[in-house]
């Protein structure tokens, strides 16, 4: 019989982002980072600017909106003119 051996809920993994696109991890208060790149079943992220990478479930991870991608620069920029080590 057709189509007996397929799950009907099935979802397709998202596609891959650019790498350094910026991307929302909704899995961690909606927290910017950098795609890096995959680590098995799971992005790679990192703050924006650098810093610790941590893996986020790619289902849980969106494209950032402008004003996101806006916020995130912004914060960086900020540190490092309080001269803050990035």
């Amino acid at each position: 019989m057709y189509g007996e051996n397929v799950c009907p809920n099935a979802q397709q993994p998202p596609e891959l982002p650019a790498l350094g696109a910026l991307m929302v991890d909704t899995g961690r208060g909606d927290r910017v980072g950098e795609f890096r790149g995959v680590a098995g079943a799971r992005w790679s992220l990192r703050p924006v600017g650098g810093g610790v990478e941590w893996e986020a479930v790619p289902h849980l991870v969106r494209p950032a909106l402008l004003i996101e991608q806006l916020r995130a620069r912004t914060a960086r920029l900020n540190a490092r003119s309080r001269g803050e080590v990035l």
